[in-house]
């Protein structure tokens, strides 16, 4: 089987990647939603109030994309989901960008896929001239952790909560441009 990367924002191809990279079309926040939902809750225990998080951070990004500002990128093999991430401008920061809904299939770790959608969403932040990037994750994700931190970003701040029922600690990550 031939394997490629390609996507409709013109991305460099890479042979020996075993998917496909594009930006996202009609339905595709829909099923960023589904995803997030079932795999926290299978995953985490986080429930409803993830379901309605996702939801909120995917309305947002539909009711306020901005293709110059803002993109978002599915990972997919064979029409089959394996992963999504999205960068949007940071409307109470000026000159920054969010990472948001970061997420890779148990089916597709090990392909090299999340860091290929981190470094995506730092590359277009380059090139849209952002200075900063920042994320708020739950320290228990340490997959996400130790990428994040592979990639430069830096622990700027954490915080218990309870967003999803359960106390966390929540981190927020910067990566200086």
């Amino acid at each position: 089987m031939t394997s490629e990367t390609s996507t409709e924002s013109k991305l460099p191809p890479t042979p020996s990647a075993a998917y496909t990279l594009r930006t996202h079309r009609p339905g595709d926040i829909g099923w960023i939603i589904h995803r997030h939902a079932t795999y926290y809750d299978k995953e985490h225990d986080w429930g409803l109030k993830m379901e309605g998080l996702a939801s909120q951070v995917g309305a947002d990004f539909l009711e306020n994309y901005n293709e110059s500002t803002d993109r978002c990128w599915i990972a997919e093999r064979d029409g089959e989901f394996l992963g999504c991430i999205i960068l949007v401008k940071d409307r109470d920061q000026v000159n920054t960008a969010k990472l948001r809904m970061f997420l890779v299939e148990p089916s597709a770790r090990g392909l090299g896929l999340g860091q290929t959608l981190v470094q995506q969403c730092v590359r277009f932040a380059r090139e849209c001239g952002y200075a900063k990037i920042h994320l708020w994750t739950q320290g228990v994700l340490l997959p996400a952790r130790r990428l994040y931190a592979k990639e430069g970003f830096q622990l700027a701040s954490s915080e218990e909560n309870e967003v999803f029922g359960m106390k966390l600690m929540g981190e927020c990550w910067e990566l200086a441009l």
